[in-house]
């Protein structure tokens, strides 16, 4: 089979790149889940006899992958000791003008994504900044963008910071057997943060003025109307479904008031008695027409309010993740209220509330949902988190001394593994043990903080690269590239990141990074140069995705929240794209001159 070859590949090639593009297509258009997707391209690349059983399997042992799964429990120490809302309660401050206020927010943000999931500290600012931004009187699409931009870009500026640097640099090590230093990116990636504050400081203009989506829901009262059955009314005795009042013209019941008894969801047996305040949501002047129909009067005072429900319910906000199950549906007819106990109340779109009955309104990613949930609910279920993004989690850590030891735990580990005292992956167990030794966080807490799918995309991602090497793509992509772009080596170290930066928009940063890595590599030899500097900057390179909403986990948190159209992030984004890629090569070239290699 190897010997058959065909525009300069054999066999085993072209089965590497059809499955690769293959999956790739698959991630992009369908709603499967990337791990399965990984696994899939994994056991046809074993199966075909592309990689042996050692290579099929060799990202599950990969040191980097392992550190990324270790920093998962690190990371749950910090979460659950409160470091991340310390920061932010004596950092953010109240700046007097829109430039202060992007570098308030930028800097402590890309400081804790140098050494925390950036998705979880953007998933923290993001309620923040929402609140933030009332006060400063600004919109939260002028803030949410840049605090999206701020966590890639400071995730870059270490090893850790970022699982794309973790599998290049694991990469360069089992090549050369020579490690990186954990800040081996810190010089290039502040250089880069430095300048994209400048850059979203100067090109403000171009970030949208949108508004919040939850400003459609500030006061309940202008979605819920309640209504009172009088004593003599004809429907009492009835039950709901058989009274018409269910599902009615402009919304729906969402719940009964008997005397001080609450009932929601509303069964349809449920038995309508005289003094029952009915709270129906939707467009509430269809509704009111029940007041005629059904012989219902207006209630005393409009008691379905915050203050009063927190004991019995509770109201949360929640976005329509790309790719969940909901979009191009209607919830109306279907499980999902019943499935997970809660209500929807009204909808959002573009920070305006559409006015029909919201279990009739067809989503759309993005779209703003108000739901009511019984206090214990779980909003963070595998299921539901797929489809949804609450912002809203009353888990609030307390502050104190295991803020302090967390806090110095993850620094000693940073601090270790820099100054090459003990390696990243020893000092990364040595600091997930410190955190359950100390109760930082507990097991559960750990063993949930791990995100298996997360890391079988890592493993995967690594597979593909070692495939991409081995059938030899990446030495005739290397020697394509040379052909196009001569053997200058700033040229072609420009042409290859800027491909990969502009495939990273599309598809995970980590596959980017283990997909290019070899053909990065492979370039820089072939040119003579040794492949460090020319690595560095493609690790700058794979995360910088400003230019798409799907580019990045971090921009699809922030899509919702911010009431942003997909062109939002292109108006800005490509430019960002072009100027953090050229502050990246000339940043890189200056810390890291090219050195030939040793004949």
């Amino acid at each position: 089979m190897e010997s058959i070859i065909f525009w300069g590949f054999n066999l085993y090639a072209w089965i590497t790149i059809a499955t690769v593009l293959t999956m790739f297509t698959v991630l992009l258009f369908t709603k499967l889940r990337a791990d399965l997707v990984f696994l899939g391209a994994i056991s046809i690349l074993f199966v075909t006899g592309v990689l042996n059983a050692k290579e099929a399997f060799s990202g599950f042992s990969s040191t980097s992958v392992v550190i990324i799964g270790v920093l998962f429990v690190v990371v749950a120490g910090l979460t659950h000791t409160g470091v991340l809302q310390w920061i932010v309660k004596h950092l953010l401050g109240q700046p007097n003008s829109y430039s202060k206020a992007v570098i308030r927010l930028m800097l402590p943000v890309a400081a804790l994504s140098s050494f925390l999931s950036n998705t979880t500290v953007v998933a923290l600012f993001v309620g923040i900044v929402k609140m933030w931004s009332k006060k400063l009187n600004v919109s939260p699409s002028k803030l949410l963008i840049p605090l999206s931009y701020a966590s890639g870009m400071g995730g870059v500026c270490t090893l850790i910071g970022t699982p794309p640097n973790l599998i290049i640099s694991g990469l360069y090590a089992e090549h050369t057997g020579i490690a990186m230093n954990v800040l081996a990116t810190t010089i290039p990636g502040l250089f880069c943060l430095f300048i994209g504050v400048l850059s979203i400081i100067a090109m403000r203009k171009l970030l949208p003025d949108r508004k919040a989506p939850e400003a459609a829901f500030e006061s309940t009262s202008d979605y819920t109307v309640e209504l009172l059955v009088p004593s003599d009314n004809n429907n009492i005795g009835k039950t709901i479904a058989e009274a018409g009042l269910k599902d009615v013209r402009g919304g729906s019941l969402i719940e009964i008031l008997h005397y001080d008894d609450v009932t929601s969801p509303v069964p349809d047996d449920e038995i309508i008695m005289g003094g029952d305040r009915l709270v129906f949501a939707g467009q509430i002047d269809e509704i009111l027409d029940l007041k005629k129909s059904h012989g219902l009067v207006n209630a005393d005072h409009h008691v379905f309010t915050m203050s009063e429900i927190d004991n019995d319910r509770q109201l949360r906000t929640a976005y329509v993740n790309f790719g969940s199950s909901l979009i191009n549906k209607k919830i109306g007819g279907s499980s999902f209220e019943k499935e997970n106990n809660m209500i929807l109340v009204a909808v959002a779109r573009k920070g305006k509330r559409i006015d029909e009955s919201p279990h009739e309104v067809i989503l759309q990613a993005g779209d703003t949902l108000l739901l009511e949930c019984p206090p214990n609910v779980n909003i963070h279920t595998e299921r539901l988190s797929s489809q949804l993004q609450f912002f809203d989690s009353a888990q609030v850590p307390n502050i104190g001394k295991k803020t302090l030891i967390s806090t110095t735990i993850m620094i000693a580990m940073v601090v270790l593994s820099a100054l090459n005292v003990i390696p990243l992956l020893q000092c990364a167990f040595l600091a997930a043990m410190a955190m359950l030794i100390f109760k930082c966080c507990n097991v559960d807490q750990a063993m949930k903080a791990i995100n298996w799918e997360i890391l079988m995309v890592f493993a995967g991602s690594v597979v593909l690269g070692v495939a991409i090497q081995k059938t030899g793509i990446a030495e005739r992509l290397a020697f394509g590239i040379l052909d196009v772009c001569g053997t200058n080596p700033i040229v072609v170290m420009t042409a290859i990141c800027l491909v990969g930066t502009f495939i990273t928009e599309f598809i995970s940063n980590t596959a980017a990074g283990a997909m290019f890595f070899p053909i990065m590599y492979q370039a820089a030899e072939k040119l003579g140069y040794e492949p460090y500097p020319f690595l560095i900057a493609l690790m700058v390179s794979v995360s910088s995705s400003f230019a798409t909403p799907i580019g990045s986990p971090t921009h699809m948190l922030v899509y919702g929240p911010g009431g942003y159209r997909f062109s939002d992030f292109m108006r800005i984004g490509l430019l960002m794209n072009f100027i953090i890629l050229a502050a990246n090569i000339l940043i890189v070239n200056i810390i890291y001159p090219l050195t030939p290699l040793n004949p």
